[in-house]
């Protein structure tokens, strides 16, 4: 099983990187593989510059993540409400790769994560809303609030033992759907 995570930042410090990643190691005998947002940055969309130059290799190389995937991770950062504009770009762009759906309905657990307590609510509202249109196929969603008191940094794990609990649970559930659809 391949397990593509994917942070909705390109800060350095992102602390949905760091959820996202603790997450990912939680699934069994699974390759996991983390994305660097920086690896695809790309100039802002822009319908001239799709006519000009056409699409960005960017976009196809994280396009092909996403269909070499069976599980997709994902966290993301939210900015003033929404996805980061590093993360909305690429979402941009990979839209406009013709005949494709973003997200090519590989099953996702979306999440985020902030130091308030809402936990990126916001983002979270936004992107059910949204993925789906895009072949999104959310399986289930977390949100861990209060990043800072609830994720312990030294271990790189979540330390609030019923969120823990509760995103082991729902790890477990898309891992197992997974496994019957490989069947």
């Amino acid at each position: 099983m391949k397990v593509l995570a994917i942070a909705g930042s390109n800060s350095g410090a992102s602390i949905n990187k760091q959820l996202v990643t603790y997450a990912a190691s939680i699934f069994e005998n699974a390759e996991v593989e983390v994305v660097d947002m920086n690896q695809f940055e790309m100039p802002i969309y822009k319908h001239e510059r799709e006519l000009e130059g056409g699409i960005p290799q960017q976009a196809k190389d994280f396009a092909a993540k996403i269909d070499g995937a069976n599980i997709l991770l994902i966290s993301l950062a939210e900015h003033n409400g929404t996805y980061s504009t590093a993360f909305k770009n690429v979402f941009d762009w990979v839209s406009r790769i013709k005949d494709r759906a973003v997200f090519n309905e590989v099953p996702m657990l979306l999440m985020a994560t902030s130091p308030g307590g809402r936990g990126g609510a916001g983002v979270l509202e936004a992107a059910t809303k949204r993925f789906p249109l895009h072949g999104g196929n959310i399986i289930e969603t977390f949100s861990l609030p209060f990043f800072n008191d609830n994720f312990d940094k030294s271990a790189q794990k979540i330390s609030n033992e019923e969120k823990s609990s509760e995103l082991k649970t729902k790890i477990q559930k898309i891992a197992t759907l997974e496994s019957i659809l490989q069947k």
